[in-house]
């Protein structure tokens, strides 16, 4: 696959995936002639792996190390002690979902008491009076 499809399938711009090939994390498994990345599905679920990261505001060092435990290539660094290294990013992945669940809740009830007051606010309006984008034309 090329880079195009591929950004379609994981959900990633093409900037972010040339990105991730610079530094190290995915490197496309071969070049056509022209020079064009080419994408193994391998690739692309190391890729949406990768993705899968980064709500959790990994470093690269981190984001590789994690990979290295998940997803091992030849060329990946020793990790020592995966299983130790493996609890810790699990347990960064709970504090993190519980941060994200705390700011979605505060969203939520933002996003409500705008509701209401949008249906004050229409509820206030006289029947007849013409509606107010209509009115500023």
């Amino acid at each position: 696959m090329q880079i195009g499809e591929v950004a379609e399938r994981t959900g990633l711009s093409l900037r972010t995936i040339r990105y991730y090939e610079e530094v190290g994390l995915v490197v496309p498994s071969a070049r056509s002639q022209g020079g064009f990345r080419l994408y193994t599905q391998a690739d692309v679920d190391r890729l949406t792996l990768t993705r899968s990261m980064k709500p959790l505001g990994l470093h690269l060092e981190q984001m590789r190390e994690l990979l290295a435990i998940l997803d091992p290539t030849p060329d990946s660094p020793a990790v020592a002690d995966p299983d130790a290294r493996l609890t810790e990013f699990a347990e960064l992945a709970e504090r993190r979902c519980e941060e994200m669940r705390t700011q979605l809740h505060r969203v939520e009830e933002f996003t409500t008491m705008l509701r209401v007051r949008l249906r004050a606010a229409r509820r206030e309006e006289p029947e007849n009076a013409p509606a107010r984008s209509a009115a500023r034309r």
